[in-house]
């Protein structure tokens, strides 16, 4: 049976799991956060927060809420902060999402509707859950793992601190935001506003694994202009900008997509692609661990548009690419007590914590360049993230959870 704390953590979990707030990267240029529900979990958090006694409570106009509880020590201690995103990614549907929860897991496959079924054989930690509790989609939606169970980890953890004020801490800052998965998280963000000397993003995926290491990440918005005429009478004068598009995308390596690549190797990416056979916009993702092969890749693209141009006259391409977050693990090694802290926190509670990377990025990565504070990343037991077959195991979140708390009882030591 769950422990009483599981029971929190899943009953959190599963109510903040059924708000939309899938987030709209078209909407990144003119609204913060991209989708009203967004507001709608925060505003949820901030009464939460309250309700726990939390007075030192703000929350920002660009949808960023910002929560502290009071150190109970004699003596001074950096502060610790713990952040999790509110958003859902949109790569399949994030909203309506209907939450089942699997008890005493019997190894074997889980159906998630007529369809679709999640594979045990294709799913190796699974085995690891035998007995126990899982959460899972219902084959048309993500689960929303990622975020939310680090939004529910770091809310259990806060009840039980509250709860336990024999606990001794220092100040402990909680931070949510928004609209990360856009990668736009952080571009509004209150640094002024905030008091952590080191941070943790609980934004991970699988039990034990802390990541100190990210991506460079990059964003290029490619706009392909053509020109129209009537179909019967186009020889030799339209351009089909359509057709630029699907030439460049093709043109991008394919032994280095996202689909041929892992480990430490980096990868071009076409989004997405809108528009008519007269003007169409494509974004492609570019992402690598040494900055300098990243910057490559940009110029990359800037050459493919050049050729592009020269292979369909008077069509025309314009790349506009814009660095989104950088590798944060500069930061851990210039600021090691971050990590040092989890790994005893680790150490204490009897977990073999794992230090592996990130094939992606967190809100983490952006405070640790941008304002140079150390923010690792943890675990979440969230898996197959971004997907329909999305699942996160119960006992991870625990783990989480009461990994939290003893990094803040760690973090009281002088």
């Amino acid at each position: 049976m769950p422990s009483t704390f599981a029971n929190q953590i899943l009953e959190r979990f599963l109510r903040y799991a059924v708000v939309d707030t899938m987030s709209d990267e078209a909407m990144v240029e003119t609204q913060h956060p991209t989708s009203a529900g967004q507001w709608d979990l925060l505003n949820m958090l901030e009464g939460e927060l309250k309700d726990l006694g939390i007075k030192d409570l703000q929350k920002d106009d660009n949808g960023v809420v910002i929560a502290r509880i009071p150190s109970n020590l004699d003596y001074e201690v950096p502060t610790v902060g713990f952040m999790a995103h509110v958003d859902t990614a949109d790569d399949v549907p994030g909203n309506g999402v209907k939450p089942r929860v699997v008890e005493a897991y019997d190894g074997n496959d889980i159906p998630l509707n007529e369809t679709h079924s999640i594979i045990a054989e294709a799913n190796p930690e699974l085995k690891r859950y035998i007995g126990e509790t899982l959460i899972v989609t219902d084959g048309t939606t993500l689960l929303g793992s990622d975020d939310k169970a680090g939004v529910a980890e770091i809310m259990s953890a806060v009840s039980y601190l509250t709860e336990h004020p024999e606990i001794k801490h220092g100040e402990v800052e909680i931070i949510f935001t928004s609209d990360e998965e856009t990668g736009a998280g952080m571009d509004h963000f209150p640094y002024e506003k905030i008091k952590s000397d080191y941070c943790y993003t609980i934004d991970g995926g699988k039990r034990f694994e802390v990541e100190s290491e990210c991506f460079n990440a990059a964003t290029v918005r490619v706009h392909f202009s053509g020109v129209s005429y009537h179909l019967g009478a186009a020889r030799g004068r339209m351009v089909n900008a359509l057709t630029m598009a699907s030439f460049f995308i093709n043109a991008l390596p394919q032994a280095e997509s996202p689909e041929a690549t892992d480990g430490r190797y980096g990868y071009y990416c076409a989004m997405n692609l809108t528009g008519t056979n007269t003007e169409a916009d494509l974004a492609v993702y570019l992402r690598d661990f040494d900055l300098e092969t990243l910057d490559r890749r940009i110029a990359v693209v800037e050459n493919l548009a050049k050729t592009t141009e020269a292979l369909y006259p008077n069509g025309k391409v314009t790349v506009d690419a814009k660095h989104v977050y950088y590798n944060m693990a500069l930061i851990a090694k210039e600021k090691p007590f971050a990590m040092e802290n989890l790994f005893k926190a680790g150490e204490a509670l009897g977990f073999k914590l794992e230090e592996t990377l990130i094939r992606g990025g967190t809100d983490g990565a952006r405070m640790a360049n941008e304002h140079h504070i150390p923010c690792p990343n943890v675990f979440t037991g969230g898996h197959n993230l971004h997907s329909i077959f999305e699942w996160a195991a119960l006992p991870a979140m625990e783990d989480s959870a009461n990994l939290i708390v003893k990094i803040v009882e760690i973090g009281a030591q002088k």
